[in-house]
């Protein structure tokens, strides 16, 4: 609107000289990160200059038999450029990431806050209760498969991240209205899942946005919060919606959601500014290329993004990922313990209504309440995580490097026993007999558990296979997600058959199963990397 007289970039400026900034490269040494720019002191380009010859090049450049380059990599302007996410101030990155830890507990939400409409949905559409339970399975299945193809788009460069949650997020605002007007059960069951799969990308970009904004040495206090956010999402849907929809009606949790979703829409497009340092490169040397007149200034994406053709992105997307899962035991092992993790506490959402409200009385909404255990859980859990690595990881990381891959895997361990205690706590303990307490503290603590067994998997494999890291966490986000959500479904069938204690034990037992493949991970782990063809270490 201004016409670059009020709002400029540096290079808009009068007075700015591209050379000091613009690092010659040949064709063998393009792809270097642009982590450094040097100064090509014989070379002069002017704001406004055409002078680049038919290959376009700056003639100067071409002039100079000192310099021997077809493009020039456009870089930051100095550690300290304003532009690089990075140097942006504690202040604007620490709100940046609030808006994405409340995004990601909105989505979560979404999910959970379904349970109480199940009564209602069973009434006005005539269906059984298994039936019902696919407006909660098809939104989980829904936030499974939008990773896939969301996560690999936030990383194009000329994409970034910033469109992928903001249009993404307006299609989930839309749905929150569908799924709130239906009227037929399909409606609801498709408004469901695009719901979850328009709302996925603040479930795996997040983390790419953190790695952004701070330095890898401050990431696990980041995901440690942004997971508890998005664990609390779940656990405060029931409690949310408990007490409304018995009164007002199931369509009630929808218009619960739109109200919330709303104005988040609001703040995510006003906010959230683009942090992708590849898209702002780009954007950078799009910039000089107009301004020069010279084609030939690149990013580094730029040149990257050129020599990969839409089968390769697809293939690294889509495929690379179950490759890997089908020839490396250690990443199909945490595919499969994070699916059963998760499935273990979506199957929560099943045992509650046969438990509370059954044996001890409790209405909708007390049973809703009765989730808050997990809050308590993530209470110990996030904290103790954080004083463990700041006590004793950060500092040995500091002084030594990152160390082995492995050393990230000790608080699994104890994850692995917290797990099925909390779940054989929660199985025996909840009858006529036994008060209500001592089955939500077993919950607490299998939350906890969960935490610990999430968190540091997760680091040991972005540490293990960095190249794939992005695409291993949208097919592990895809397997959990469709375990869980068929978890929902087969739950209240086999707790109907075994009884909850039975059916519960069965997932306690083969929690206990996993903690021997935890320990091998542990112990084994720096034999199982020599052999693999992908680990980086």
């Amino acid at each position: 609107m201004c016409q670059n007289r009020i709002l400029r970039y540096p290079e808009e400026t009068a007075g700015f000289d591209p050379e000091e900034w613009l690092q010659p490269t040949s064709p063998n040494d393009g792809t270097s990160p642009p982590n450094r720019v040097i100064t090509t002191s014989e070379v002069t380009i002017e704001i406004g200059s055409t002078s680049c010859d038919t290959n376009g090049l700056p003639r100067s450049f071409r002039q100079n038999s000192t310099v021997n380059a077809s493009y020039y990599l456009v870089g930051w302007y100095g550690d300290d450029d304003p532009e690089n996410p990075r140097n942006w101030s504690l202040t604007k990155k620490l709100a940046l990431y609030a808006i994405i830890c409340v995004y990601a507990f909105c989505v979560y939400l979404g999910s959970s806050i379904y349970t109480a409409s199940t009564a209602g949905v069973m009434k006005e559409f005539g269906v059984n209760y298994v039936q019902a339970t696919l407006g909660l399975a098809m939104y989980i299945l829904g936030y499974g498969i939008g990773p896939l193809l969301w996560s690999p788009l936030s990383e194009i460069p000329a994409v970034g991240r910033t469109p992928p949650y903001v249009l993404t997020f307006a299609v989930f605002v839309g749905l929150c209205v569908a799924a709130a007007t239906t009227k037929s059960f399909g409606g609801l069951c498709i408004s469901r899942f695009l719901m979850g799969f328009f709302g996925s990308p603040a479930l795996t970009t997040g983390a790419a946005t953190f790695q952004d904004l701070f330095a890898p040495i401050k990431m696990p206090y980041l995901l440690a919060l942004w997971g508890g956010s998005a664990t609390l999402g779940p656990a405060i849907g029931p409690v949310v919606a408990g007490f409304s929809v018995p009164r007002e009606g199931w369509r009630w949790s929808q218009w619960e959601m739109l109200w919330f979703a709303g104005p988040l829409l609001v703040c995510l497009f006003i906010f959230l500014p683009e942090t992708n340092p590849e898209n702002i490169l780009m954007h950078r040397a799009q910039r000089l290329r107009r301004i020069t007149g010279c084609t030939n200034i690149k990013s580094e994406s730029e040149i990257k993004q050129s020599h990969m053709s839409p089968r390769e992105i697809v293939y690294y997307a889509l495929i690379k990922p179950w490759e890997i899962n089908a020839l490396d035991p250690s990443v199909l092992f945490t595919t499969i313990y994070i699916s059963l993790v998760y499935a273990t506490f979506y199957s929560f959402f099943e045992s509650f209504p046969l438990v509370y409200p059954v044996i001890y009385g409790f209405n909708e909404g007390q049973t809703g309440l009765s989730f808050m255990s997990v809050i308590v859980g993530l209470a110990i859990s996030i904290p103790a995580y954080c004083i463990y690595y700041y006590f004793w990881v950060e500092p040995r990381v500091l002084k030594d490097g990152w160390g082995e891959p492995e050393d990230r895997l000790k608080p699994a361990i104890l994850g692995s026993y917290m797990i099925p205690v909390g779940v054989f706590i929660f199985a025996w303990t909840t009858r006529h007999n036994v008060h209500w307490m001592p089955g939500i503290v077993g919950v607490g603590i299998n939350n906890a558990g969960q935490f610990f067994i999430l968190q540091p998997v997760f680091m040991y494999l972005t540490m293990t296979y960095p190249q794939f890291a992005a695409s291993l966490m949208a097919a592990n986000d895809f397997a959990r997600s469709a375990l869980a959500a068929g978890a929902v479904l087969v739950s209240r069938p086999m707790f109907t058959h075994l009884g909850v204690p039975g059916g519960v034990s069965l997932l306690g037992g083969l929690n206990v199963i996993c903690i021997g493949g935890v320990y091998i991970m542990y112990y084994l782990g720096p034999k199982l990397r020599a052999r693999s063809r992908f680990a980086a270490t």
